[in-house]
């Protein structure tokens, strides 16, 4: 939390002189009531007010004080607000290990099935747009505001070949709102374009095209657009059935390319080795990519809280003791 007026908060420092005060306030009426003679007269005064629980008010009014002195001090906090438009594309390794009965009932149907609620849950102003990539990428959904549009490009992913990860990349580049034509230059860091992201799926390691992992990461870091990358499958890797009798043993994911590739653009790196858990990493996705954070001013809630604060301990000095402390 941060504070547009903090030179306010010096006034914080009237909470130890009220302490003080009350409890000096406190020992002068204990003085006085071991003066005083007339010990029933005392008891029946006092009765009213017992333990504890007389010192309840004057604690209330001391936090009303505090939290209004923090509300003069005009508190700035980060907080969560719906994003309204953005533009995702949802980039899918369709190679021939996508077959793999690893991830139930195989990788690409929980891919699928993952992204397709992952696209429900997204503001209907959101755009999104669809890659495939296996040998070369394609482009199967242009960025849409359609969920139809979109739903039938995941429905169409189908796994063959071998994988292009750095091409999967450029491609997508080119679906950015912050791509720019061949004679524009874009700063990375421009506040008024919409949030653009690539989530990139693989599980395997780059075999074809003609652009490396890292040579796609590294136009996408120059463009400001991060790279979310997803490890489909486990560690031990799989058979792609082949024939209904025998199997092609495929490797694992390429953990660690994915996870630069995500480090390098700014974005972050999941490991999904099942199929439960691919559907939370996309899930955790939908949450990030709708919120958006904001630094707003929240003197109203320290202001509220002050004077609801101060209500309290005056009414509860009043019902217990029948004057105002």
């Amino acid at each position: 939390m941060t504070f547009a007026a903090p030179m306010f908060l010096w006034g914080l420092l009237v909470a130890p002189l009220a302490v003080g005060a009350y409890v000096l306030a406190r020992r002068r009426r204990m003085r006085y009531a071991v003066a005083f003679t007339n010990l029933e007269l005392l008891a029946a005064v006092t009765q009213g007010v017992r333990g504890r629980r007389r010192h309840i008010p004057p604690v209330l009014l001391l936090l009303a004080v505090i939290s209004l002195v923090v509300g003069l001090a005009r508190p700035q906090a980060t907080v969560l607000l719906p994003r309204e438009e953005a533009t995702v594309v949802l980039t899918f390794d369709s190679s021939g290990s996508m077959q793999a009965t690893d991830v139930k009932p195989d990788r690409m149907s929980a891919a699928r099935e993952a992204a397709t609620n992952f696209v429900d849950q997204l503001p209907p102003k959101f755009q999104v747009g669809i890659v495939a990539f296996s040998d070369r990428a394609h482009v199967l959904s242009q960025p849409t505001t359609d969920r139809t549009a979109v739903r039938q490009g995941i429905a169409s992913l189908i796994p063959s070949g071998p994988t292009a990860i750095g091409d999967a990349i450029v491609k997508s580049l080119r679906l950015s709102p912050r791509s720019p034509p061949a004679t524009e230059e874009v700063e990375a860091s421009d506040p008024g374009r919409p949030l653009a992201a690539i989530v990139l799926l693989s599980d395997g390691s780059n075999t074809a095209g003609r652009f490396q992992p890292m040579e796609g990461a590294t136009r996408a870091k120059s463009l400001g657009l991060p790279v979310f990358t997803i490890a489909l499958g486990p560690p031990e890797g799989a058979d792609v059935p082949l024939d209904l009798v025998a199997g092609v043993p495929v490797p694992p994911p390429d953990y660690d390319t994915l996870r630069d590739i995500a480090e390098e653009t700014g974005g972050r790196y999941f490991s999904a080795p099942n199929r439960a858990e691919l559907g939370t990493i996309y899930d955790t996705l939908g949450s990030r990519f709708g919120f958006v954070k904001d630094r707003q001013e929240v003197t109203f809630a320290f202001a509220a809280a002050g004077l609801v604060l101060a209500a309290a301990g005056a009414v509860l000095s009043v019902l217990w003791r029948g004057r105002f402390p």
